[in-house]
């Protein structure tokens, strides 16, 4: 049995005509009759008596109406739920975000609130595998990356360069200064997160110092960037990387925040988006992205 089995039946049923039901359908009468004949068939008993003048509901095929009816209604209040959740997954964002996005991520919620007040924004804090592997599953729209790799079913959109700071102790002799030199930090130990964590920003950072005439000396590893801004707050001898838009929005007067002197320090950050089925709010989100530091 069929829905559309049903939906001719009751269609007939109305009508008492198999032509006029077929236009209601707009099908050929053919078909109509086709299908009705194998709704009797399957369930074992005839539903219309059919002669040259007229088109009457059996006892049976009155009995079945409303319960035929029941069954379309049901349908009907299926389908509508149904658009409502695509409505509801439509007008909402599921954004994957990442530490340290800072200002960036705030402007960019305000940059979409302002444009697209209906639009609401889910966001998911998650490792970068995870959340490249959610979009390409399709259980999130969007996520920042930074210095991102090519990942299988994900596209990557460029959006902006996220600069780096140095911390420093706010009481050092180079905190007196607007911006600092990698090279006047080569005796100071650099306290930075294991590689696995991210290799990115690891690989930027001593590179840089290399390119600055020296390997850095390693300081203790970074279990948090909380916990080693709370060692180099205490005057502690070393120093370490921070996101300057996150940098931005710390509060701490016994830590230093300076621009590295020259081209300084950046990581590129992407919109990885699903390749075939992007969201609906893509342009949106990437207009935002593109005005995140008006």
């Amino acid at each position: 049995m069929e829905l559309r089995q049903l939906r001719y039946f009751v269609t007939v049923a109305e009508e008492l005509h198999f032509g006029r039901a077929a236009e209601r359908l707009h099908i050929v009468q053919s078909a109509v009759s086709q299908q009705v004949r194998r709704l009797e068939r399957e369930l074992g008993v005839e539903f219309f008596d059919r002669s040259p003048r007229h088109v009457r509901l059996t006892p049976a095929g009155e009995r079945f109406l409303p319960e035929a009816r029941s069954v379309l209604a049901a349908e009907e209040r299926a389908r509508a739920v149904a658009a409502e959740l695509t409505a509801g997954r439509a007008a909402t964002l599921r954004l994957g975000t990442s530490t340290g996005l800072g200002d960036h991520l705030d402007r960019v919620l305000e940059s979409l609130a302002r444009h697209a007040p209906e639009l609401g924004v889910e966001l998911l804090a998650a490792p970068v595998r995870s959340r490249l592997e959610q979009v390409a599953a399709g259980r999130l729209d969007a996520a920042f990356v930074r210095a991102p790799e090519e990942h299988p079913g994900v596209r990557l959109i460029p959006v902006w360069q996220d600069q780096l700071v140095v911390a420093l102790p706010a009481r050092h002799p180079l905190a007196a200064a607007p911006d600092v030199a990698l090279a006047d930090l080569a005796e100071l130990p650099l306290r930075l997160t294991d590689r696995r964590n991210n290799p990115p920003l690891v690989d930027l950072v001593v590179s840089a110092c290399r390119d600055a005439g020296f390997a850095p000396v390693p300081g203790p590893r970074s279990s948090s960037l909380q916990d080693t801004l709370a060692a180099i707050g205490a005057a502690s001898p070393m120093w370490t990387v921070v996101y300057a838009s996150h940098a931005r929005q710390l509060r701490t007067s016994r830590v230093a925040f300076l621009p590295v002197r020259g081209e300084g320090l950046s990581l590129p950050t992407a919109l990885a988006v699903h390749p075939v089925s992007p969201p609906a709010a893509l342009g949106t989100l990437l207009a935002a992205c593109a005005d995140h530091d008006s």
